[in-house]
């Protein structure tokens, strides 16, 4: 097999740092390693203290887990993030767009652009609220959009996460931490703010609001309790938007209302940041055993009385096998070519890729279409041929569940480990906020970082860490 080559960020391959890494690679340089190393563990006993921790399911060590710290930041130019930018803008609108069709006239699937199947037989297809339009047609209002990067100019999008993504909670703590550990090196450069996040988030919500909300509108976030694993996120997220954090019990529908308890009584609501999926919101609509909504909800919502961010149906729209069509999405909605690419992808669904599939497997990574948190998926250079064979008869037992993608070369970034400062695979979730007056992206995002040697996996589920992202002036 022919080795694989990476795209490293901070050299491009040389002998010298690129220029946006110039300070940074100065710093390494001139840090002895006990001094990177006693920064580190700081940086972990920060994050112990602040009690920042994701629960992973499943695993023989399932529990609360502290999420690795990479202290080197990941240093991006403006000039290459206003691409981004511009790419995700875009991307988060399309999809947008595609989903007011998709629940409306579906004019895409008269045109034949997309399989009807792909839609009506989508888990995450809510059929219920076909003929229903989002308050301002967005339903998307809080996207991620994982990115990943093989060269200088070479940008791909990996995933979009429309339903209620993840991550920014540390995003934000990173960023605390890197300027409290590292205010030389931070104060050595322009970086650009994310701080003021939660304030941009907090005008997006309230730009929804349904017409007749007050001048200010009552905004709750909404929570499955302690025992999910993204908790520490939600009362973290609560706090900075200064919005009561609640469960179902605590909100009540009366005469298609939703109203919050307050020690001063009921309280209406306006919207409500749901971090809860659709199955569970109600369980007059959807699962008549949730214990975690609330009972109508769905009917104030289809009233116009309360806005739901993100909206009911959105998983429709960041399916894997709808994102394969992505660039015909932008295409036809936005009459524009797709400033960001797709990773080539094959549908398993159809005969010729799955043939080329499973003759390749030991060389691609097959993923399931509903799959999340990099569970359920094969990266065949690194399988076992067991793990290879079980896949095989995955695929041929249900050739619609999985699409495959080549092992891309995800570029790398330094990283301080256990042996020093090496190179560790890196990817990229920006966070898109868009609201009545248009779409922000925060500049950087939750960078994540692949701890292991080697590894191309960077979700925390397997192992994975994080790293602050800075975009800076081009040198």
């Amino acid at each position: 097999m022919v080795e694989q080559t990476f795209w490293d960020e901070m050299t491009s391959d040389g002998a010298d740092a690129r220029a946006v890494y110039a300070r940074v690679d100065q710093w390494l340089r001139d840090t002895p390693p006990d001094v990177l190393a006693a920064r580190r563990s700081q940086a972990e006993l920060l994050f112990r203290r602040i009690g920042i921790t994701f629960a992973v399911y499943g695993a023989k060590d399932a529990g609360e887990r502290l999420i690795p710290f990479d202290i080197i930041p990941r240093v991006i130019g403006q000039s290459e993030w206003s691409l981004l930018e511009k790419g995700l803008i875009q991307r988060v609108k399309a999809i947008n767009a595609f989903l007011t069709d998709i629940y409306g006239a579906r004019e895409i699937l008269r045109a034949g652009l997309i399989p009807s199947d792909l839609v009506y037989r989508n888990p995450h297809f809510r059929p219920e609220m076909a003929g229903r339009r989002a308050p301002h047609d967005i339903w998307v209002h809080i996207a991620g959009i994982d990115i990943v990067r093989t060269g200088e100019s070479d940008f791909y999008v990996l995933e979009d996460n429309a339903r209620t993504p993840s991550g920014v909670s540390y995003m934000l703590e990173n960023r605390e931490v890197m300027m409290r550990l590292l205010p030389d090196l931070f104060g050595a450069h322009r970086v650009a703010p994310v701080e003021n996040y939660t304030d941009l988030l907090l005008n997006c919500l309230r730009s929804v609001a349904p017409i007749g909300s007050s001048r200010e509108p009552v905004v709750a976030l909404l929570t499955p309790g302690q025992y999910n694993s993204a908790y520490y996120e939600h009362s973290f997220l609560a706090d900075r938007l200064g919005v009561e954090l609640v469960e179902g019990h605590d909100l009540s529908v009366r005469d298609d209302v939703v109203y919050m308890r307050t020690t001063q009584g009921p309280k209406r609501v306006d919207v409500i940041y749901r971090r809860i999926d659709d199955d569970y919101l109600d369980p007059l609509a959807f699962r008549a055993d949730s214990a975690l909504g609330v009972p109508g909800l769905v009917n104030a919502y289809n009233a116009g009385n309360v806005t739901l961010s993100n909206a009911i149906g959105t998983g429709v729209a960041d399916d894997k096998a709808m994102y394969t069509y992505m660039p015909e999405i932008v295409r036809f909605y936005l009459g524009e070519e797709a400033i960001l690419k797709n990773v080539p992808t094959w549908r398993c669904r159809e005969a010729d890729a799955l043939k080329y599939v499973l003759e390749h497997l030991g060389e691609l990574v097959v993923k399931e279409v509903n799959g999340s948190g990099g569970y359920g998926m094969l990266v065949g250079p690194h399988a076992t041929r067991a793990e290879i064979e079980d896949f095989r008869a995955k695929l041929t037992e249900a050739p619609d569940n999985y699409i495959a993608q080549p092992t891309l070369s995800l570029s790398t970034c330094p990283a301080f480990v256990e042996s020093g400062v090496a190179p560790r695979h890196v990817d990229l979730r920006p966070f898109v906020l868009t609201g009545a007056d248009g779409s922000r992206v925060v500049p950087g995002g939750l960078t994540r970082v692949a701890m292991r040697a080697g590894s191309l996996v960077v979700n925390s589920s397997q192992g994975g860490g994080t790293k602050d992202t800075w975009i800076i002036e081009d040198a």
